[in-house]
């Protein structure tokens, strides 16, 4: 009985430290999804994880090339959806991205950043516009962006500062975005084999409907949030996640 009794302890105590350093009392929303909606929690959240923290990409590798399309009227909604914008990630997709930056490099090449993380209500919005889930998120699952581990970029010229050929735009949603689609021209497809090879190689996952959307796996190991930009830490904050 007694052997019983520690071995069930045993088991309790390895489900607890298995546990996600944020499952803790997440607020639900009307989908039954827990989503952190306050800069408090995502502090409490990151000061017990470093790996929750988000990281200011444009400061952690510098001379990364943004173009921050949401923040602008230039994309397929047509709105602001971001009026005070970065680009953020969590610690471990900026490491990754930041050794795809360096090896990319080495080729006189670079990323330009369109999106990373993305709060869950500019996802709301999203899929009002196009409820199709091959192009958005369902708001009932949530999306990689708004958990800080999903990027969407491509590939530019460091010399030319100029983006290299690919299949398609930024959010084009139509078959010729797709990695099934064989586009006629070798170096679009060499420029698109590129981009998900060396992605791929340093950790991230690609979207088979977007050639441009990367994202770490174990998503559940990332809470959905909902917090403002300008609400997730200060320089302070972020220059200590980078350590």
């Amino acid at each position: 009985m007694k052997q019983s009794m520690h071995i069930y302890a045993g088991i309790l105590l390895l489900l607890c430290y298995c546990r996600p350093a944020f499952a803790q009392d997440i607020p639900l929303n009307q989908y039954g999804l827990p989503i952190v909606n306050s800069a408090a929690l995502y502090r409490q959240q990151a000061a017990a994880d470093s790996n929750l923290r988000m990281v200011d990409i444009t400061r952690y590798i510098p001379g990364i090339r943004t173009d921050i399309r949401y923040a602008t009227r230039n994309n397929f909604t047509h709105q602001v959806l971001y009026k005070h914008p970065k680009v953020l990630l969590r610690l471990p997709a900026a490491k990754a991205l930041k050794a795809v930056q360096e090896e990319l490099r080495e080729k006189g090449l670079g990323l330009q950043i369109f999106d990373g993380y993305r709060p869950y209500h500019v996802t709301e919005k999203m899929w009002e516009i196009v409820p199709d889930d091959r192009y958005a998120a369902d708001p009932r699952k949530g999306s990689g962006h708004n958990r800080g581990i999903a990027v969407d970029l491509t590939i530019i010229e460091l010399a030319s500062g100029k983006a290299v050929p690919m299949p398609t735009g930024y959010d084009n949603f139509t078959e010729q975005a797709h990695y099934t689609y064989v586009p006629a021209d070798t170096m679009v497809r060499n420029n698109r084999t590129l981009l998900r090879s060396i992605m791929e190689k340093h950790g991230f996952v690609a979207l088979e409907t977007e050639w441009w959307h990367f994202y770490l796996p174990d998503v559940e190991q990332y809470p959905l949030m909902n917090v403002g930009f300008g609400e997730i830490g200060n320089r302070k904050q972020e220059e200590g996640s980078m350590k």
